[in-house]
């Protein structure tokens, strides 16, 4: 029996015309401050932006009513600059309301959302993506939720103090007793503890820890395919007695062993075209672009 695909496309807008589609993890303000310094006027998203994975047309087309927006900042910023760094992201949310309040409008709570859902507007909130934004501080986490941060991932590609990540070498067994005062200031803030990109060990410690549901804003599921992103069963089943919740990551190499497995050769080939002697930019690009054109990706799909 197949499935008219036209059937399930009109029955899924008709979905979003009742529910709000909320999308857990972008990273467009990180794209702001990469490619236009964090200046708006440079990148216009009320109109089609083919170098971008984000703009007006595509939320409005996709159906999405809530947006989590990323104030992701680089770990390696040197030390003291992260939290004024990550201010500086948050703000450039705040510009975006600003310059499309007839499409984007501040969220704080589940209310907010479904009162900018209602009025035709995408709810936007607001995620720290990485631990290393707090800088070690209580008080620094304190602040950035009066700003409106309602998620914060523990960790990014690499461990903090206070927390392992799930592609840097564990060590302090999951969280240290800073982290767990951490995920407890967040329950008590009404801040949502965000387990994509940590340590299985650290998902473990904070389900141990957390009083609230969790959240995986961005993670798929590792029996599916093996990426050290992706959560464990045994963590599976204690998020659903969490009554936490894990939002399924599309990335390729996050729903396809094959696909994940051809990212692994891919790197391990510009490892190696690195290390040659007389490398240089150039040489390895040249030669990866000779590798893609021998080993094409593989189709993912979710099927």
């Amino acid at each position: 029996m197949t499935t008219d695909p036209n059937s399930e496309i009109q029955r899924a807008r008709a979905l979003h015309d009742k529910i709000p589609l909320i999308d857990g993890h972008n990273d467009l303000p990180w794209q702001y401050r990469k490619v236009a310094d964090n200046a708006l006027s440079k990148i216009d998203i009320a109109q089609h932006q083919p170098g971008l994975h984000t703009d007006i047309p595509r939320l409005r087309e996709g159906g999405v009513g809530g947006q989590f927006w990323s104030v992701y900042i680089p770990q390696a910023l040197p030390k003291g600059e992260h939290v004024r760094a990550t201010m500086e992201q948050i703000d450039v949310v705040y510009n975006m309301i600003r310059q499309w309040p007839d499409t984007f409008q501040l969220s704080l709570t589940a209310g907010d959302v479904e009162a900018a859902f209602d009025s035709g507007k995408i709810g936007s909130l607001i995620g720290i993506e990485g631990g290393h934004s707090i800088d070690n501080s209580l008080g620094a986490l304190r602040m950035f939720h009066r700003l409106g941060a309602r998620y914060m991932t523990l960790t990014h590609f690499k461990n903090v103090d206070w927390a392992d990540s799930c592609t840097d070498e564990p060590k302090v067994d999951g969280l240290s007793q800073f982290g767990r005062e951490v995920v407890r200031e967040m329950n008590r803030l009404g801040m949502l503890v965000d387990l994509s990109h940590v340590h299985a060990d650290t998902m473990r410690v904070a389900l141990d820890t957390s009083d609230a549901p969790v959240v995986f804003s961005h993670s798929s599921a590792r029996a599916i395919t093996g990426h050290p992103r992706n959560v464990p069963d045994d963590v599976l089943e204690r998020v659903k007695e969490n009554n936490g919740v894990v939002m399924v990551s599309f990335v390729p190499g996050f729903v396809s062993q094959q696909t994940y497995e051809h990212g692994l050769a891919r790197d391990a080939e510009k490892a190696r075209l690195e290390a040659q002697s007389d490398s240089s930019d150039e040489s390895v690009e040249a030669g990866l672009e000779a590798w893609d054109a021998d080993n094409p990706e593989p189709r993912a799909t979710v099927s």
